[in-house]
């Protein structure tokens, strides 16, 4: 099943056109995107999730979204989902068509959780370490490579995720040429020590997680420490647990990293999973 919405809250064909030929975003990549959870008809972090978006507009010069508008069609998308469960509804701003009004392209898309996620936050991943061929020190310096940006630009992630694949991985994690950890290419990095957390700042080129903040609350309120801070890849060879953190994820642990066997954590994924779903009992 699939929902479709354009931004004036009008449903669509969802196997039907859409996206002009010459459209920016996809001739260029030249849009940003979210995803966003949505469990039994209600949206997980849709509030980060728009604040992310503009923030990533913001970077590519687009025009400020209109919160209020994707609101409403995130509400008419989750209302037309008639199956039962979870969805990944993904939210998409483009600069439009090169040769249009000039207007952006704004749509919201509701599709299924693919059985392998599922089967993955059970389960575990096995995951390679990937050098993403940048120091973070280059972020402020270079603000046109729109490092910390969420765009539709994800050819290099894609790939990162196929060459995994390619060597018997499930996962990626993405690491700066100084060493120090990144994120995966659809994740955020958590690593458990003791019951402290930690998670690569944003200043370091990487996207403030949606998810990794609602397990950090939840675990501040548990009496866990959390930080925000640089981590290194052999910090993540002496962890007690090293998880990836997403919307469609959630709280997915790793088992495997560059072939080597990670400490067994199941209980602690446990505890960090329901840590996780606390935030939404309610």
């Amino acid at each position: 099943m699939r929902v479709l919405a354009m931004l004036d809250g009008t449903l669509a064909d969802a196997d039907g056109p859409l996206i002009r030929a010459d459209d920016l975003g996809l001739l260029r990549g030249d849009g940003v995107f979210e995803t966003v959870l949505v469990v039994d008809g209600r949206p997980r972090e849709l509030g980060p999730h728009l604040d992310r978006l503009t923030r990533s507009a913001a970077m590519l010069d687009l025009p400020p979204p209109d919160r209020a508008a994707w609101e409403r069609v995130t509400q008419v998308v989750i209302d037309a989902w008639d199956a039962p469960g979870e969805m990944a509804l993904k939210l998409v701003y483009t600069r439009g068509p090169e040769f249009g009004d000039g207007l952006p392209t704004a749509y919201a898309l509701g599709l299924p959780i693919g059985a392998k996620t599922l089967e993955n936050r059970v389960g575990g991943v096995t995951a390679v370490s990937l050098d993403r061929g940048f120091d973070p020190a280059i972020v402020e310096r270079a603000p046109w490579l729109l490092l910390g940006a969420k765009t539709l630009s994800y050819a290099v992630n894609m790939a990162a995720m196929r060459y995994a694949a390619s060597h018997g991985a499930d996962e990626a994690i993405f690491v700066a040429s100084d060493g120090s950890v990144l994120e995966g290419p659809t994740s955020t990095v958590v690593v458990v020590s003791g019951r402290e957390m930690r998670t690569t700042p944003p200043s370091s080129g990487v996207l403030a997680g949606t998810t990794q903040g609602a397990l950090f609350r939840a675990a501040e309120r548990a009496g866990w420490t959390t930080k925000v801070e640089p981590v290194q890849r052999d910090d993540l060879d002496s962890a007690d647990g090293v998880f990836l953190a997403s919307s469609v994820r959630k709280i997915t642990r790793v088992r495997v990293l560059d072939g080597v066997a990670m400490p067994e954590c199941e209980p602690l994924h446990r505890e960090l999973s329901a840590l996780y779903e606390a935030e939404y009992a309610t």
